[in-house]
């Protein structure tokens, strides 16, 4: 702000804006190191939340490989867990996002009233800057992975060109062995334990072999990847895996900011911001969780590293904010959350974030699982009823936690 601007002698007829909003801007952080009585509260939140979070995010994956004999996943909680975890996400993207991004470096920001900052609205700008490029990284590699098979579809109809390759038999044979060693959730734990598969974009009564070796009907709807194996279900994979690495990298950045301020915040503002976080981090949690558990990780292969990717990223997402907690709490008395530098970071990183969310939630979320294959809903209106009920449950909680968070 200028050296000029003295804020106990205001005329506001003649004050500047940005001088104005900059130091209010400046007083919502002043009292940040201030800590106090509320240190072990502090370290208490590091602890709960990561369990939290961390415990929310690992269920639903837990739940899709459980295998305790006859035990079965009622198809409601499947259902629950998937659904209301997209309008979590969805929720996050415009109200834990972009609206904290439109305070940071929106219009009427301080930073907003600076500089080239006041040329144009860029909370909007930047979030579609990140969506349109979520989507051609998501384009180029369905492309790609279109060509690939393509060309193997291609090698196969052509008996000289399987005669010409026949040297290359025995790598072929060893590369389709580790191919039927994939193993989807949805192909043998999900078989064995979701008595009533949930719905997705799968066709109705397809056929599918089970893990014992019996092939079974799904009546109605059926997973997204139960009826894939061999190269199917690798392709499956490294779609799925790919999306999901985009999701979790929106959250992450999110929850990154979110622990930093939670770190540093005030002691009144913490009794506040501790309980709605624990519910936040939560609900984010059960709608990766819910994600993770439907991607058809390979049990074995090549890659040693690939069977355990769910719990590692898992793992990632419960450890993040309690390690920006911890980083808060030791960078209290250096770190201004409502710095102009602090504001500017943050406000692109929100923006970006919320880009991300809105492509992976919308597309990837609600547009594949309602929208791109309605047959298998056709029907079940119950089934179908009780999916939106937890979407819109999950958005409107998650909209609600936006009054503190």
């Amino acid at each position: 702000m200028g050296s000029a601007f003295d804020p106990h002698n205001v005329d506001l007829a003649t004050a500047n804006q940005r001088d104005i909003t900059c130091y209010l801007a400046s007083l919502e952080g002043s009292d940040n190191h201030s800590i106090g009585s509320s240190f072990a509260v502090r370290i208490s939140s590091i602890f709960v939340i990561f369990v939290a979070s961390t415990a929310t995010t690992l269920f639903p994956v837990y739940a899709a490989r459980l295998r305790l004999g006859r035990f079965h996943i009622p198809v409601y909680l499947h259902l629950f867990f998937r659904y209301f975890g997209s309008g979590v996400i969805i929720a996050t993207a415009f109200i834990h996002l972009l609206d904290p991004a439109y305070e940071e470096i929106g219009p009427a920001s301080c930073v907003g009233l600076t500089g080239g900052w006041t040329s144009y609205t860029w909370p909007p700008a930047i979030a579609m800057t990140a969506a349109m490029l979520v989507f051609l990284l998501d384009f180029a590699a369905r492309w790609v992975v279109e060509l690939k098979r393509n060309a193997a579809d291609a090698t196969e109809d052509d008996p000289e060109a399987a005669e010409r390759d026949s040297r290359g038999a025995p790598e072929r044979q060893r590369a389709g062995t580790a191919d039927e060693d994939v193993a989807d959730p949805g192909t043998e734990a999900q078989s064995k334990l979701i008595s009533d598969p949930p719905p997705t974009t799968v066709a109705m009564k397809r056929q599918r072999q089970s893990a014992d070796g019996e092939v079974e009907s799904l009546d109605g709807f059926s997973l997204s990847a139960a009826a894939l194996t061999g190269s199917a279900a690798h392709r499956a994979f490294r779609e799925q895996i790919a999306a999901f690495l985009v999701l979790e990298f929106g959250i992450i950045f999110h929850s990154v900011i979110i622990g930093l301020n939670l770190g540093v915040a005030a002691a009144d503002e913490f009794a506040t911001l501790y309980p709605v976080m624990v519910f936040h981090q939560s609900f984010e949690g059960l709608g990766i969780g819910a994600r993770l558990a439907d991607i058809p990780f390979p049990r074995r292969g090549t890659n040693r590293l690939v069977p355990h990717l769910p719990w590692v990223l898992a793992l990632a997402y419960g450890l993040t904010t309690p390690v920006s907690i911890a980083a808060g709490m030791g960078l209290r008395t250096s770190y201004d959350g409502g710095s102009f530098t602090a504001n500017v970071v943050s406000g692109i990183i929100d923006s970006a974030s919320a880009g991300i969310l809105m492509y992976t939630g919308f597309v990837e979320m609600l547009a594949r699982d309602f929208l791109f294959d309605t047959s298998g809903m056709i029907g079940d209106g119950k089934r179908v009823g009780f999916m939106l009920l937890c979407l819109f449950l999950g958005t409107a909680l998650m909209a609600m936690l936006g009054k503190w968070v």
